[in-house]
């Protein structure tokens, strides 16, 4: 029996809902207290984000501190959004006691100060070692985003 399109896309709807019915509740159980912030450099970030379901991005960028620049790379997987769009931000890096805690995996901050943030263009992300970064930018293109995204961060192989 062949299903038509509209239940199709109901039974797909149920299951990005039921995805996300799992997601959110973690996000907000994290713990809403905010670690203070130490300000430690700054970044520029030029990426490209190409979903449909799933979604990819890739690019690169800049770590400027301790008055060196730092070129790196970034790119990583999500699940969620359609469209193509382009982010080049700016942004500032906090809590980070040497360059070598800047690589890594970062993941979106939903709690403490990300929360007063929302909706105003700014994204903060935060990695394993606790580096958090304050992202502003512009995007380009036409995206509409459903899902939370992973990002690695490395830096280029000096040569």
């Amino acid at each position: 029996m062949t299903l038509n399109f509209e239940r199709r896309f109901l039974i797909f709807a149920a299951i990005i809902v039921a995805m996300l019915g799992v997601a959110m509740p973690i996000a907000l159980a994290a713990d809403d207290n905010s670690p203070p912030l130490h300000f430690a450099g700054t970044v520029d970030i030029d990426q490209t984000r190409v979903s449909f379901i799933v979604s990819g991005n890739g690019g690169g960028g800049t770590l400027h501190y301790a008055g060196k620049s730092y070129p790196f790379s970034i790119g990583g997987l999500g699940l969620g959004g359609i469209g193509v769009s382009k982010l080049v931000a700016t942004g500032q890096v906090y809590n980070m006691s040497d360059r070598s805690k800047f690589s890594g995996v970062y993941s979106e901050l939903r709690t403490g100060y990300a929360l007063g943030d929302k909706g105003s263009g700014k994204l903060w992300l935060k990695n394993g070692d606790g580096v958090i970064l304050k992202l502003q930018g512009k995007g380009k293109g036409i995206g509409l985003s459903l899902g939370a995204d992973a990002v690695r961060i490395a830096f280029h192989k000096e040569g």
